[in-house]
């Protein structure tokens, strides 16, 4: 497929390998399978990204909030110039991807086709990002579940499920000897993914656990770690706390790790942790919250669970599930290459429809 394809990050976080965000480590993986099928690819994104094909710098990543509305302005304005740019200058893109979350309404300033990501659920979008959409905008959602709410959107072209770089994980559940490490939470550390709820299962399940992720630098997320996370840190034996594991690091504390606990308390659109987990060989214990219900298979790479006493049952239960079912089942509906090759379809898509992306059935 001879495209020229522009993607969209999110402005205040850089792209790469060992990005923290779920946004950003999906465009990380797409820009890298696209480019092994020889697709021409630019990534617009923060200062310090490191991404296959092209990347074009819209300014400095930033972390403080009160800072979003300029750089996102910023950024946007950037996108929008070399998108007429390059226009002018005969190199024209075909296709633009957005994985921002909010760039869309820009598309009414250029005439090339824009597919616009949504990995959120509904409610999280500011209404009036759905009013006037422009006629080359579409939509794609990441899960069924997410899909669901969005089914009164006129453009929405279709349901790409996200994909991980399998290649990054082990082939096989051969653990290499290494013995298994107690339970892993991980993720950002916030209130609605809810560790708190992580550290009172194994709590209950007289288990150790290891919770690793990144604290962003928002009052509310900081005030949350210090208030709900540290002290059950501290109350419960051998339960450890990791900062912003590198990718490498990630991988590991998946690998050895008895069950992955993912306890998050709003719908959930996707879990990339689930299918890295599942990946590893390791099953996931889960709150049947969202997408979380398409990506865990209860009983075969994991547990889908309603409360912390089911969970911590489900603790006991982990020697049910075969490594080598969770390792089938993620190669068979969750790669990076799979995800690649249903995008490549909505891509050409836009090609053949010129201005518009033809809807299709759900």
């Amino acid at each position: 497929m001879n495209m020229r394809i522009l993607y969209i990050a999110y402005p205040l976080l850089t792209v790469s390998e060992d990005s923290a965000g779920g946004a950003e480590q999906v465009l990380w993986t797409l820009a890298r399978e696209m480019s092994r099928r020889g697709i021409d690819t630019t990534v617009a994104a923060s200062a310090g990204s490191d991404v296959a094909g092209r990347l074009f710098v819209t300014g400095d990543p930033c972390s403080r909030t009160d800072a979003f509305e300029r750089r996102n302005h910023d950024h946007q304005a950037r996108i929008v110039e070399l998108v007429c740019h390059r226009r002018r200058a005969g190199a024209a893109f075909d296709l633009v991807h957005d994985m921002s979350g909010s760039f869309w309404p820009r598309a009414m300033e250029f005439d090339t086709p824009l597919l616009a990501t949504l990995h959120l659920p509904r409610h999280f979008y500011p209404p009036h990002l759905f009013e006037n959409i422009p006629a080359n905008v579409s939509f794609s959602c990441v899960s069924q579940t997410q899909a669901g709410t969005f089914h009164s959107l006129g453009a929405l072209a279709g349901v790409v499920a996200n994909g991980i770089a399998l290649d990054r994980f082990a082939l096989s559940v051969d653990k290499g000897g290494e013995k298994p490490r107690g339970l892993l939470w991980l993720g950002r550390i916030c209130e609605e993914k809810a560790p708190h709820l992580a550290l009172e299962i194994a709590q209950r399940s007289g288990v150790s656990i290891t919770l690793a992720g990144q604290v962003y630098p928002f009052s509310y997320h900081q005030n949350y770690f210090e208030e709900e996370v540290i002290p059950r840190l501290q109350q419960i034996p051998g339960a450890t706390f990791l900062s912003a594991p590198s990718a490498q690091t990630k991988r590991r504390l998946l690998r050895q790790a008895q069950a992955v606990l993912i306890t998050s308390q709003v719908e959930e659109t996707s879990s990339l942790v689930a299918m890295e987990a599942a990946a590893s060989g390791t099953p996931v214990i889960a709150f049947a919250r969202g997408a979380l219900q398409e990506i865990v298979r209860d009983g075969v790479t994991g547990f889908l669970i309603e409360n912390v006493e089911e969970a911590a049952r489900a603790v006991r239960r982990l020697g049910e599930i075969d490594p080598e079912a969770c390792v089938r089942h993620t190669h068979q509906h969750f790669s990076g290459s799979t995800m690649a090759e249903k995008y490549c379809e909505l891509y050409q898509q836009a090609r053949s429809s010129g201005l518009t992306l033809a809807p299709t059935e759900l």
